[in-house]
């Protein structure tokens, strides 16, 4: 178990902070993409480590470590980042839909306002993107093994016992 931790453990803290930093984190609007690269990651250095082929439920489980590891980062950068920088992503966010479709950005404007500023709701928002992650960690951990891993099979079966009475099989 504890040839999973590593990669796991750096599969998760790059899929935390990337999730957690503002304007990159975007790209985890588009299913969560940064959770699926952070498990097929950790499968990634996994295999690459692993003396035997790797499975899928290798894969998932070293995912869900990676998504574990990562939930955590992303709730201890993501809560201060979003207190600090949430006014700036909202004020992004009306602009991009203004510019896209103005008929729509003051019912998104509304949308925002509504959802509130407030403290628990960014708490709940980002402990509910922590779960996020380490789902879609372990659907990355389990993308990653038919991607990377290329060796077929278990490992090696073991030699034959010796032939009964210490003598060699003779033909």
């Amino acid at each position: 178990m504890n040839n999973k931790v590593k990669p796991a453990v750096i599969a998760g803290v790059v899929l935390g902070v990337l999730s957690a930093i503002p304007f990159v984190n975007i790209l985890n609007l588009c299913c969560c993409l940064w959770a699926i690269l952070g498990g097929v990651l950790a499968s990634y250095l996994y295999i690459k480590d692993s003396p035997t082929p790797v499975n899928a439920g290798d894969g998932a489980v070293v995912g869900a470590i990676a998504g574990a590891v990562g939930a955590v980062v992303y709730v201890i950068l993501g809560i201060p980042l979003a207190i600090v920088g949430g006014a700036a992503m909202r004020e992004m966010m009306i602009k991009l839909i203004t510019n896209l479709d103005p008929n729509q950005a003051e019912l998104f404007r509304r949308q925002m306002e509504a959802q509130g500023e407030g403290i628990a709701s960014i708490v709940f928002q980002t402990l509910f993107g922590a779960v996020l992650l380490v789902v879609f960690a372990v659907l990355g951990g389990l993308l990653g093994v038919p991607i990377f891993e290329k060796r077929k099979g278990g490992p090696l079966p073991p030699p034959p016992p010796p032939a009964p009475g210490g003598a060699p099989f003779a033909a």
